[in-house]
This record gives structure tokens, sequence and C-alpha cells, in this order.
């Protein structure tokens, strides 16, 4: 009796010994993070032919986590005004979709190293009589609120009292803008180049050219993060690092935004580095 009780406890024991290691490998499988974006900025975030979602911050997001063994990537399409307050509320882990630093938003969130630099360009009617940043003055531009864009433009008028250009805040998106230059209803519109290019080409906007605007600074886009996910942040880095390393940072610039965009290793520097 006392033999066969002794192997009961002993084959509980063993039984115990499965159960806690079963619980810890399956504890132990990846984490899954969600990679939200608005789905209709070509060419960093759109769908393709076959209505599956594309773009160059969509296509980097599937290299970093590709061969993960500690997370599985989720991405999700959503309305362009939820981007921040989906961030804020934690409805989703992180967010691509052609975003520049602000120190607003540097306050806020944690950013990634750069994965893109994307200058901006003047757009204008081929006849246009403006030929450079200096002769916006008086001619109208399409802006929404907020942007940097429109504040780039709100500082030309507080320097240009005499000769504003006039701004006209409006709700469209990009290619709708870029449509209504092609058509006359504006005079010009700056932003940066990747977009630009890519809209011009797919939509046929035969009617406009685009004026290069000098600058000393590199505007570089990035993926942000809640403020709690510094491990996640470090992961996307690490990647980012080691794909600018390997090349395919610059395939992707290429095949995507069309043109060497991609920064050097030197420039692989988070904006906000003491958050």
């Amino acid at each position: 009796m006392r033999f066969k009780k002794l192997l009961g406890l002993v084959g509980l024991g063993l039984s115990l010994v499965f159960i806690v290691s079963g619980c810890s490998k399956a504890s132990s499988g990846k984490r899954t993070v969600t990679f939200a974006t608005v789905g209709t900025t070509r060419p960093f975030s759109y769908q393709n032919k076959q209505g599956k979602l594309t773009g160059f911050d969509v296509e980097l997001a599937r290299e970093i986590f590709k061969g993960s063994k500690d997370y599985r990537l989720k991405i999700q399409q959503i309305e362009g005004d939820n981007i921040y307050s989906g961030l804020d509320s934690a409805k989703f882990d992180f967010v691509g979709n052609n975003l520049s630093y602000t120190k607003e938003r540097g306050k806020k969130y944690l950013y990634s190293y750069p994965t893109a630099a994307t200058p901006s360009v003047l757009v204008v009617p081929k006849d246009s009589a403006i030929k450079s940043f200096d002769d916006i003055g008086g001619h109208t531009s399409p802006v929404v609120q907020g942007t940097t864009g429109a504040s780039q433009l709100e500082d030309f008028n507080k320097k240009h009292p005499d000769n504003p250009a006039k701004l006209k805040y409006s709700e469209e998106n990009i290619t709708q803008m870029l449509t209504g230059l092609n058509d006359g209803k504006y005079d010009f519109k700056i932003f940066d180049a990747p977009s630009v290019n890519s809209i011009i080409k797919s939509q046929g906007l035969t009617n406009l050219k685009t004026i290069d605007l000098k600058s000393s600074e590199k505007p570089y886009i990035y993926y942000l993060f809640t403020s709690d996910n510094k491990d996640l942040q470090a992961f996307v880095n690490k990647r980012i690092k080691a794909l600018q390393k390997g090349g395919t940072l610059d395939r992707l610039n290429k095949k995507f935004l069309g043109g060497d965009y991609a920064p050097s290793s030197k420039d692989l520097v988070v904006p906000n580095k003491s958050k």
C-alpha cells in the first residue's frame, strides 16, 4: 500500500511539473503588437489593386517584425483623426503614416530612429508666375490647420504682412488638394516630395510641376510609440539599424518613395532622446 501511495505521489508530482511546464511555454509566446496607419496616404500607406494594405511605412513595419521571436505584428487601418487619440488611449502600440517630429509630440510619445527623409517641394501649375518660395505672397494655397505646412505659411505671413499668402483652411487630403491645384482651384502647395511625385504620377496631374526648396535640415519621418513601450521602441530601433546596414531600408525608400531618401547610419538618432 505504501509503495502504491508513493507511486501515486510521484505520478501527481510529475503531472504538476508537466502542467507548470506547459503553462510556462504558453505564457512565453509572442506578444502581439498593433501597428496603426491610415491607409490613404500614398506612397506611405495605401491599398493596392488587390485591396491589400501596403506602402513604405507598412512594408518597413513588416520587415522589422519578420522572423521576430518575441513579437507578432498586427496591422490596423484607422481614420487619420484617430492616430494620436488612439495612442493616448493605448488602442494600439505604435503608428506610422509619414509622421514627422514636433516638440509637442516629443513630449508625449516615444520616437523611433528616422526611416526616411521627406524634403518639401513647392508645387505649382506649369504656367505659374511663382518661381520660388519668395513669390508666394498674394497667392492661394490649401492648408490643414495645425499641420507643419500650415505653420510654415502662417510664419511667412507674419513676416510679410503687406503681401501675405492667402490660406484656404481645408479638410481635403493631399490628393484632393493637388487635384484642385491642377484644375486651377489653388495657386500653390508645399508638401513632401515623395508624396507629391507619387500622386502626380498616379493621378495623371500633368499640369503640375515641382520646385525644390532649399533647406539645411533633413525633415525625417518616424514611427511613434506609446510612452510605456520602451522595450518595443528599442526592438524597432535595433531592427531599423540592421535594415539600414543591410540595404533593405534603402531598397524600400527607392521602391516606394522614388529616391535616395534613406538616412545614413550617423543619422539614426531618436529626436527626443531625453524622453
